[in-house]
């Protein structure tokens, strides 16, 4: 491998950043050099977190867990409180089937699907703090939960004792009620009803702690 390639990967792993023109790749195309590139440091992250996690063990909570279920029950006064009834069933349907723990058997994939390499590098670092590993970095986020569009991403640090209202996988979920269009889970929608819920960018966060 040529070493502005090894110097791209070697970025990327310690900071999430990567070349958007993916310029280190070889393809005649930009799609081609985007396809090798990507590859390439997904592939790169994949084994280093591996490296770093071997060791990593599965609450007994999380076995036998059918997550759908577990969310819809964690979710569901929020539904109740916030959607007229007639829209509840459609809202905790989308809202049970968005929650993933990162575990040995599903980082690989979700790093592999993720849509963003930067997204991807964050659950990498979510996973490891969840595994007692090193981070890729020292300034990479402390996170327990990340929400991308209309998926919950949940640490397995979920099942370890915390404070009495930490509970992120209803944080998480609460994000999707300004990420997905109502449309998108088969509600009607108007110009001003666009997403579940319309709440203002700098309260979102807010919103979701509450």
């Amino acid at each position: 491998m040529p070493n502005f390639q090894k110097a791209a990967i070697e970025r990327y792993l310690c900071t999430g950043e990567h070349d958007s023109l993916f310029r280190a790749w070889p393809g005649e195309t930009f799609t081609a050099r985007v396809r090798q590139g990507d590859l390439a440091l997904r592939g790169a992250l994949i084994s280093l977190v591996k490296s770093r996690a071997g060791h990593a063990t599965v609450p007994e909570e999380l076995v036998n867990l059918d997550v759908v279920s577990f969310t819809r029950t964690k979710v569901g006064p929020m539904v109740r409180g916030l959607f007229p009834k007639v829209e509840q069933q459609s809202v905790l349907d989308a809202l049970a089937r968005s929650v993933v723990f990162l575990t040995p058997a599903t980082i690989e994939p979700v790093l592999n699907q993720s849509r963003f390499l930067m997204t991807a590098w964050n659950l990498s670092n979510l996973y490891l703090a969840s595994c007692g590993s090193k981070l890729l970095s020292d300034d990479a986020p402390k996170l327990v939960g990340l929400s991308e569009e209309t998926t919950c991403y949940v640490s397995m640090a979920y099942f370890r004792p915390n404070g009495q209202f930490d509970d992120f996988v209803v944080h998480e979920a609460a994000h999707i009620f300004h990420n997905c269009k109502r449309q998108t889970i088969g509600l009607p929608a108007t110009g001003r009803r666009e997403w579940l819920l319309d709440i203002a960018f700098g309260k979102r966060e807010t919103f979701a702690y509450a």
